[in-house]
């Protein structure tokens, strides 16, 4: 029997799908070299923007027409489009999915594929590393808590134990991957923090070390993630570490000192901002303003000057105005992104924005201003 695979959208899709393989390798499956010569097709999808969906539901129609002339395979449709659906108590966004795309056997949500397989990985020497799935965050244009649910860590002896065989194995570089990494461990030590035993100063038993994330004055989340990082930086055979993705505000204090006094782990950050306009962060729900964003590029600047960052951009987010517009530009200007992947405001289905902001503005207007920051990002790094 055979299986392939196609993958769409991010860095923790293609680590789900490396998983998925994994599976399939250990019930004595073969790689096909293409669709044509399995025996079932799994997709992996994205739904992040509707570009990605229309891709995905394209895909599915083409193979429906092969089946239609009598080729027999099976299609299973995983990720984000089917993980929102099957989270959808009501049945409905199921129901519609199915409608849209018939040629579908079987809808499934990735956290059936679990970590008890050992993912088969492309690369020998650079390996994708999954921290935690889910988000908890709420953007108000994002769909990844709805698709991929409440964020969940994995065990902390896990993630070490798995970097560790890494490294037996001859890989060399690593990329630690979560929907917000630096907020690894905060669902679990959250929990255990509500006992009533004392103890020790930033410690728990065994030795973990806990950052105290604050935000406005308040402790928001505590997490483990400068801990597990500095770890992973002791494993010898490991040489570059990396990591995606992460919120500007939950950047400690902590996690900057760890990168800083590690050489291992990558000198270029992502630090997705979105919004250089305070305003239209605000209706972004992002818990930051440009002067507090530019504030901690400094921080980490000051700490690692040879540091680069780069970032995600949405432009014509509702409501943005042309001198918001302007707003991000100006901060991309005082920044210096090395890397930017901008992207244009596309209305995802139960979000807050979806119900709650008008998404007037054309699209030429979005493409407008979509080119300006390519050309702007690329110009700056020519």
């Amino acid at each position: 029997m055979k299986y392939f695979i196609k993958t769409f959208g991010c860095a923790a899709n293609v680590a789900d799908s490396q998983r998925i393989e994994g599976y399939y390798k250990n019930r004595g499956w073969g790689k096909a070299k293409s669709s044509k010569y399995a025996d079932e097709i799994i997709i992996v999808t994205c739904m992040v923007r509707q570009s990605a969906e229309d891709r995905v539901v394209g895909l599915v129609n083409n193979l429906g027409r092969e089946k239609e002339k009598g080729k027999k395979f099976r299609i299973i449709v995983t990720g984000c489009m089917s993980g929102m659906a099957i989270r959808d108590t009501s049945g409905k966004l199921l129901k519609a999915l199915k409608k849209r795309m018939p040629d579908v056997d079987e809808f499934t949500s990735i956290e059936e594929i679990g970590f008890s397989h050992p993912p088969r990985r492309t690369d020998a020497r650079h390996a994708l590393v999954s921290i935690s799935n889910g988000c908890n965050n709420f953007c108000s244009y994002c769909v990844v808590p709805y698709a991929r649910g409440r964020e969940v860590s994995r065990p902390f002896e896990e993630i070490i134990k798995e970097c560790k065989e890494l490294a037996k194995s001859g890989y060399t570089s690593i990329t630690l991957l979560g929907q917000n990494v630096n907020s690894y461990g905060s669902d679990f030590l959250t929990e255990e923090l509500k006992t009533p035993a004392s103890w020790p100063d930033g410690l728990l038993p065994g030795e973990k070390k806990i950052t105290y994330v604050k935000h406005l004055g308040k402790m928001r989340i505590p997490t483990l993630f400068p801990h597990v990082l500095n770890e992973i930086c002791k494993i010898d055979g490991l040489k570059h570490i990396d990591f995606l993705s992460s919120n500007p505000w939950d950047f400690s204090d902590d996690l900057i000192d760890v990168i800083a006094k590690n050489p291992k782990i990558g000198r270029q950050i992502h630090l997705p901002v979105q919004s250089g306009d305070d305003e239209v962060l605000k209706r972004m729900n992002r818990w930051y303003t440009a002067k507090e964003y530019i504030k901690l590029i400094q921080k980490i600047r000051d700490k690692i000057p040879d540091g680069t960052f780069s970032t995600d951009i949405i432009v014509g987010f509702p409501g943005e105005t042309e001198e918001q517009f302007q707003h991000t530009v100006d901060l991309c200007k005082k920044v210096g992104f090395v890397k930017a992947y901008v992207a244009m405001y596309s209305d995802r289905l139960l979000t807050y924005a979806h119900t709650h902001f008008r998404d007037a503005l054309p699209y030429q207007e979005k493409k407008r201003r979509w080119g300006r920051l390519e050309r702007l990002i690329y110009t700056n790094n020519k």
